[in-house]
This record gives structure tokens, sequence and C-alpha cells, in this order.
């Protein structure tokens, strides 16, 4: 059964047209879901040409399991980073940011109005799966240090130039 990006246009989302995460495009719907579902977000920034991020599709975003979490406790949203370098330019800005360097995939939580909070670039599935439940855990149970977190990354990206 094919997601949401069965209908965009990039050959990169239609990679991931028929993946079981319930991804959406970037856009004003994924946001909207996550305000009212009070839901923190998943933004995974990749392009066509990307070893890795076939790798991490491969082993964690076509399989069932780690799609339910996924779906479960995020919105989900995958970027093209070739259509959308504005996006992609935020989200490694905050990735580089935290981790001293980026790369594709480019995987980013957030609040749920796009606020980056954490990041990083290719996961493991044991670390995704793991990974995942832990800023679950946060998003609920520290919510208001979240909020703290992405003010300072949002300060720290505009004062570096990133």
């Amino acid at each position: 059964m094919p997601n949401r990006l069965i209908h965009e246009t990039s050959p990169y989302l239609l990679q991931h047209a028929h993946n079981p995460v319930d991804w959406y495009p970037y856009g004003k719907e994924a946001f909207s879901v996550a305000k009212a579902g009070n839901k923190p977000i998943l933004i995974s920034i990749g392009y066509s040409a990307c070893h890795w991020c076939h790798v991490m599709e491969h082993e964690c975003f076509s399989q069932s399991e780690v799609a339910e979490i996924m779906n479960r406790l995020f919105v989900c949203i995958k970027v093209d980073r070739e259509e959308r370098p504005d996006v992609d330019q935020v989200y490694m800005g905050a990735v580089q940011l935290l981790n001293n360097s980026g790369g594709w995939p480019l995987n980013c939580f957030a609040l749920p109005d796009g606020l980056p909070f954490w990041g990083g670039t290719y996961f493991r599935p044991e670390q995704w799966l793991d990974l995942l439940s832990q800023i679950s855990n946060l998003y609920t149970n520290s919510y208001t240090e979240l909020l703290a977190q992405a003010d300072r990354i949002q300060k720290g990206v505009a004062e570096s130039g990133l």
C-alpha cells in the first residue's frame, strides 16, 4: 500500500512511496497533524544517489516493525535535499551544531512547529529503534527541556551562520 509520497514527482520521494512508514512530504499538512496530535516530528532528508540513504531505507524504513513504531510515535516527513535545499540547510545546520558533522541520510527530530531539537545521520536498525524510544520518552517526560534545547539550537545556528 503506497503512502502519501506516491503523489510526489521527486524520484527520491517516490523511492519511499511504498515504505510502510506513513511518510508525509514536507509541508503544512504534516505540521498540522503533528500539532493536532501533539507528536514530535521526524524529518528524514536524503537524495537518490546517496548510498547510506538507500541502506537506511532498506534496513529501517522498509521494515514493518520499525515503521509501526515510527508511525505511532512521530509524524514522519521525507525530504529530497535536491528539491528542497532550503529545508536541508535548516536541519543540516542543527545537526552540524549538535554533532560537529553532518551528512545524509539526515534524520532530525523536531517539535510540532518544526524547530529541531536533536538529529544525526545514518543509524543501524538497533540504534534507530533505541533512539526512537529515547526521543519519544524525552518528548513525553521532558518537553520543557526539549523546548530549551530547540531554542539553543536555533540561536546557535543563527550565531554560527550554519
